[in-house]
């Protein structure tokens, strides 16, 4: 593999969204590295994307496991010597979206499961990982947030999300695009861009049946965020052209 072939690390690419967003990246003639819990999810996936003619592979990655952080930055370092790109799209859900715990009784364990994933994994891998995103000539980091993240659309008095109150979720999501606007202020200067990617109501096992867009769409939005140019923004929360309010 040339040293001029980009390469992107996404964090749950085994499936779903990241699956999505590892064969978006791949059919630009990226390398694409999927994190994944299971070995064997990743390598079914891996071989998946192969058959498709994208150069993929897998890596062990758990969100859960602080020690895997490590791991793959020494994979990626010994085999690429640097990252391109890293899309922290691994993320979960302990309430339903709709009709979950109320803000006054949801259990404080759900809350920090839910952070423990969704917002400390993200920062303690994006940390582990930046020497090597500082190697490239045009890093980029995407943060998969959601609208529900929002305080401005929840605020709203007739807010279009205003029933999807799952607090721990939602506020996970918040905490997300706090950390994009940090860390792309601190990187400002750098080639390095950092945002953040509603990428839309999505039919996933999360997203639910009744979602209008089709998994086939869903990663158009961390794509674009992934691949801009130098030119393109960065400390922002997008849903493809669209720039989001916080």
């Amino acid at each position: 593999m040339g040293n001029s072939t980009k390469v992107a690390f996404i964090t749950g690419g085994n499936r779903g969204i990241g699956l999505e967003t590892a064969r978006a990246l791949g059919k630009l003639g990226i390398a694409v590295v999927i994190g994944a819990r299971s070995a064997k999810a990743g390598e079914e996936a891996v071989a998946t994307l192969r058959k498709e003619g994208i150069a993929a592979d897998a890596i062990d990655y758990d969100a859960g496991r602080p020690e895997t952080d490590r791991a793959v930055f020494s994979y990626l370092e010994k085999r690429f010597g640097r990252l391109d790109i890293l899309v922290n799209n691994a993320g979960i859900a302990r309430e339903p979206l709709f009709g979950g715990s109320a803000a006054s009784t949801v259990p404080i364990a759900t809350l920090e499961e839910t952070f423990a994933t969704n917002f400390f994994a993200v920062v303690r891998l994006t940390q582990t990982l930046l020497p090597l995103i500082r190697k490239s000539d045009a890093g980029r980091i995407v943060n998969l947030s959601s609208i529900l993240g929002s305080l401005t659309v929840h605020s709203l008095k007739e807010s279009p999300i205003g029933p999807a109150k799952a607090l721990g979720y939602n506020a996970s999501k918040t905490a997300l695009n706090a950390f994009t606007v940090h860390l792309a202020d601190e990187l400002k200067g750098t080639p390095i861009k950092v945002n953040s990617a509603h990428p839309g109501w999505v039919k996933t096992e999360l997203g639910g049946p009744n979602a209008p867009m089709e998994l086939s769409d869903s990663a158009r939005t961390s794509a674009r965020l992934a691949t801009l140019g130098p030119d393109g923004p960065t400390g922002g929360f997008f849903h493809e052209g669209d720039t989001l309010p916080w």
